[in-house]
């Protein structure tokens, strides 16, 4: 019986290797592949680049790839029949990730009415802050934004802009705020204390008070780069500064609101 199997093992060797050795190793050129017997296992390379798992009778064959170990196919091997090592087509990977089921979220500039909103605007380099505030007040007034649901507030400079904002945040009257001011360098470092917690204070404003607070002031190197964003050649970042007002008003009010 021993040598009856011993036999049967031969013979599945020779057909593998004469037959069918060649056209594994052309054809699976850079990829080694594995024959893996589910019960008696022994292997045998034959080609630099397949080798076979196999077994001693008529029996099925799990194909894997040798370093992954990923299972590939189940190749069904029988004595004097022809046996072609073929990968099965690859199949498209489903992603779990499906677009069409991701609720998408965001606020829109269409649905201004009703909403209240607050303007903190810095006194301290006016020639600049006042453009910006009358670019946003024009956005809001476009956007059928009605003046008396605008409150403008003036304070000395762009370092208490955040203070300010936090205390309308949490009065609970107002949509969203927006900050506006202008920092421009000087010869000094006070610019950087000075928009450093510009920054901040109206970040910390949105945090503390759950209401958002939109980043307006300008910091600039110079006053040519003020005035430019102040309805100059670069447009009007108080206008920008509104938009976003709206959207976030819109975002919160329609999705976010506790």
């Amino acid at each position: 019986m021993a040598a009856a199997s011993s036999a049967s093992s031969s013979l599945l060797l020779h057909r593998l290797h004469d037959d069918y050795s060649s056209s594994l190793s052309s054809s699976k050129r850079g990829l080694n592949l594995s024959l893996l017997h589910s019960r008696k296992i022994s292997s045998i390379r034959f080609s630099p680049n397949c080798k076979i798992y196999y077994g001693s009778s008529n029996s099925s064959f799990l194909l894997f790839n040798e370093y992954s170990y990923l299972f590939v196919s189940i190749i069904t091997v029988r004595f004097g029949k022809s046996v072609i090592c073929r990968p099965p087509a690859e199949k498209k990977k489903s992603s779990s990730f499906q677009t069409d089921a991701v609720r998408q979220l965001t606020g829109f500039l269409t649905k201004a009415e009703g909403f209240r909103f607050a303007i903190v605007v810095a006194r301290f380099n006016e020639i600049v802050t006042r453009p910006l505030l009358e670019g946003a007040l024009d956005t809001f007034k476009k956007y059928s934004v009605r003046e008396e649901d605008i409150d403008v507030v003036w304070v000395p400079g762009s370092f208490e802009i955040g203070l300010v904002a936090q205390k309308l945040g949490k009065s609970g009257k107002y949509h969203s705020i927006l900050c506006i001011g202008a920092v421009v360098r000087g010869d000094t470092t006070h610019y950087d204390a000075v928009a450093n917690n510009a920054a901040s204070g109206v970040l910390s404003a949105g945090l503390s008070s759950g209401v958002p607070c939109v980043f307006g002031v300008l910091t600039c190197e110079d006053m040519d780069q003020a005035l430019n964003r102040a309805g100059g050649k670069a447009g009007n970042k108080g206008s920008e500064a509104a938009l976003t007002a709206i959207e976030m008003a819109s975002l919160f009010e329609h999705h976010l609101k506790d």
